[in-house]
């Protein structure tokens, strides 16, 4: 069983040698896609334009821009705090982009004070995420940032103008 510090281990050598938010956010989705159970749908969703535009992610194609406050990703934009929920068929306005979702962690990304976006992952299983996934997801995305320069993306689509 793939543990924590594993992931993180894993995490600070695949992004050590490069700084795009974009290449790293791909690699990032993927490997928390492949190294943790029961998931099906790990991914980002960008602020651009007072609203969350979608970015590198695994699993199904999902929905393309969410307004802040709709949906488990857009209330977390709103709050800019972490949301675990247990079972998304309860969540208020919840977006369903995947049938076979049951539960779901959204984690802003902040930096500095600015929100950037969202890392959103999805299960079928209910009650996926406990106390301790989010605190651990919490640091990984805190790895991601600490790890790329996400104040301009190198001349490729830039999700935060």
């Amino acid at each position: 069983m793939t543990t924590y510090d594993e992931i993180k281990k894993e995490c600070i050598e695949l992004l050590k040698d490069e700084r795009n938010f974009i290449a790293n956010s791909s690699n990032f989705a993927s490997l928390i896609y492949h190294r943790l159970k029961s998931l099906n749908w790990v991914g980002f969703y960008f602020v651009k334009c007072n609203q969350l535009i979608l970015g590198p992610f695994q699993g199904k194609p999902a929905c393309i821009k969410i307004e802040f406050g709709k949906g488990v990703c857009g209330k977390c934009a709103e709050t800019a705090n972490t949301i675990v929920v247990p079972n998304v068929h309860e969540f208020p306005g919840h977006i369903a982009c995947d049938s076979a979702s049951n539960s779901e962690i959204v984690i802003p990304l902040k930096q500095n004070g600015r929100l950037y976006g969202v890392f959103d992952i999805d299960s079928p299983a209910f009650n996926r995420f406990s106390d301790e996934d989010k605190t651990q997801l919490e640091e990984l995305v805190k790895i991601l940032i600490q790890s790329s320069k996400i104040e301009k993306i190198d001349n490729y689509y830039n999700p935060f103008e």
